[in-house]
């Protein structure tokens, strides 16, 4: 920033003068007032001396106005240049400091057109990049402080969500162990209520008749008392053995209320020591930056992997409740980190979250479902076969937004979030523009199931033929790959690379080259592999995730990856 104060004539000055300065000597490294300057541009020592105005001296950076030409050590003028230092050197800086640099000098050759070289244009477009960059990384990081706001909130939703679900559970529970207790309270009551009544209409007969006894015995003739006291007996025989044929049937045995709560229940308050936990996940930034010269050459060439530096790492599997029998067609990485699930053998759409914990079923098909994907705007794609349909559901709102009719059975589904890919019969796959839902039909794509796109090529497995096959979007083939390791392929899916991976029947995942000519396998039965159907791979995160049956149980589960 150029400087504000008033620069003085350093000769007056010297003399307790306070001149205003006209002109700066950048040799001298004086200021000069009108009078003082006229001497010195006519002096034969300083003729030559370049100078500038004091006003435009004033215009420099600061940093620029303490830069000296001479050596602030030896109090001598720079006149050589290190380059193995790269400073300026005064003669006494030689002896003392640079005795052993080879490559001194002349400072002026150096100086010499420093203003009009390519430098100062690359400085200047640096200072550019790099303000950009700051401009482009403050952007980043409000668009990253947004989006962990979001985050937070649909967290609390989350949080708030499963809580209203727990009480909403509870509330029922409790509401069926009360109905039961009312059922069975009030069957007591009536049971007992109605012994009552019978038995004080009994008391109510032997009141009347002990009233009328001692009428009895003094009115009554011996023939009506002998038949009188026949009769009494009779009654009280009768009573007797009314009451202890109640007892001998257990009318009297004492039935009491008496609630039991389930352990289970119990066990929550024990077992359940938090509600989660809350977790930071670290995934690749997704900034872009101008890099700097030194780095633009190294950016010329990506740096890709070999086939044979993919080693997936396992971290978890999802946690499959034991009430859940799942038959996985489909499983998918959302961009937020949770998984879903297709579930065939119950037609449903099932949500896991990111550390693979059921969270809750999405929705459930009414016809037979056969793949998944993830589409755009929180909507995932899903094929009902035979019925020549695909439905867009919207995982938020648990609920089927748009069904898609095609002219073929709908059987693989891929997208890159402008375009929907189904593969169907007859050879025959359809495009769908996500804008304005238009079909297009696609040819000689035959045996193609299951597909995924990348950088507009789409790559599908034929597992009749056992091989993998690429196309460009319009249909046209571009290359196919076929190797023993590849038997009865099923799923694939495609990392940041372009490398292809494949979920293969013979208990194994099958990496193939983007050009279609070597492959790896990289996950076998030996990895807990067996019968994989589905594979997915977040190109952003690297997580992959890949279906496979439970040892020794016909149940499915899915095992989430780093690669």
């Amino acid at each position: 920033m150029a400087s504000s104060v008033q620069q003085l004539c350093t000769i007056c000055h010297d003399e307790g003068i306070s001149n205003s300065a006209v002109t700066w000597c950048t040799d001298c490294e004086f200021f000069f007032c009108g009078d003082c300057e006229t001497p010195h541009s006519k002096s034969h020592l300083s003729k030559h001396h370049k100078t500038m105005s004091a006003e435009d001296y004033q215009k420099l950076p600061t940093f620029m106005q303490e830069i000296s030409s001479q050596c602030r050590d030896h109090k001598k003028k720079f006149e050589l240049y290190c380059s193995f230092h790269a400073c300026p050197c005064c003669v006494q800086c030689v002896t003392d400091k640079h005795q052993k640099c080879q490559e001194m000098k002349p400072l002026s050759a150096i100086l010499q057109q420093v203003k009009s070289s390519a430098s100062v244009q690359l400085f200047e477009k640096d200072l550019m990049n790099v303000r950009e960059n700051l401009d482009t990384a403050i952007k980043y990081m409000k668009t990253r402080i947004s989006t962990i706001n979001t985050k937070r909130t649909k967290a609390v939703e989350e949080i708030q969500y499963m809580r209203k679900s727990i009480n909403d559970y509870l509330n029922k529970l409790e509401q069926d162990i009360l109905n039961d207790l009312e059922s069975k309270h009030s069957k007591l009551k009536l049971n007992m209520t109605s012994l009552v009544q019978q038995m004080e209409q009994r008391a109510s007969q032997i009141d009347q008749m002990q009233s009328q006894f001692t009428k009895m015995t003094q009115y009554a003739s011996e023939l009506q008392m002998y038949i009188g006291l026949r009769e009494i007996e009779k009654t009280t025989a009768q009573e007797a053995k009314y009451i202890e044929d109640l007892e001998i049937g257990g009318h009297f045995i004492e039935k009491n209320l008496k609630v039991k709560i389930s352990t289970a229940l119990q066990a929550i308050l024990q077992d359940v020591k938090s509600f989660g936990d809350i977790d930071i996940n670290t995934t690749a930034s997704t900034l872009k930056i101008k890099a700097g010269r030194k780095d633009q050459a190294q950016h010329l060439v990506p740096n890709v992997p070999g086939i044979e530096q993919i080693k997936p790492s396992l971290l978890t599997k999802l946690t499959i409740r034991k009430n859940m029998n799942l038959n996985i067609t489909a499983c998918l990485i959302l961009p937020d980190g949770k998984y879903i699930i297709l579930d065939q053998k119950k037609y449903q759409l099932l949500l896991f979250s990111n550390d693979g914990i059921f969270i809750r079923k999405i929705v459930t098909f009414t016809d037979t479902s056969y793949d998944a994907c993830f589409g755009r705007n929180n909507t995932v794609a899903v094929t009902l076969g035979p019925t020549n349909q695909t439905a867009l559901v919207d995982i938020e709102k648990n609920t089927v937004i748009q069904t898609i009719k095609l002219s073929h059975e709908c059987f693989g589904v891929a997208s890159d979030g402008k375009t929907l890919v189904i593969s169907g019969s007859d050879s025959k796959c359809t495009t769908v523009n996500l804008n304005d839902m238009s079909h297009t039909i696609l040819r000689g794509m035959g045996g193609v199931f299951h597909i995924s796109i990348f950088q507009g090529n789409i790559y599908g497995t034929n597992y009749l033929e056992n091989k993998v096959c690429c196309y460009k979007i319009t249909g046209e083939p571009l290359w196919t790959y076929q190797h023993q390791d590849i038997a009865t392929p099923r799923g694939l899916t495609l990392d940041k690379n372009g490398f292809v991976y494949i979920a293969c029947g013979n208990n194994s995942i099958v990496v193939v080259s983007p050009d279609g000519k070597t492959s790896k396998t990289i996950l076998s039965e030996a990895d807990g592999i067996k019968y994989p159907w589905a594979i997915d791979i977040n190109r952003e995160t690297g997580m992959m995730i890949v279906s496979s049956q439970i040892s020794d149980d016909d149940k499915d589960t899915a095992l989430i990856y780093k690669i």
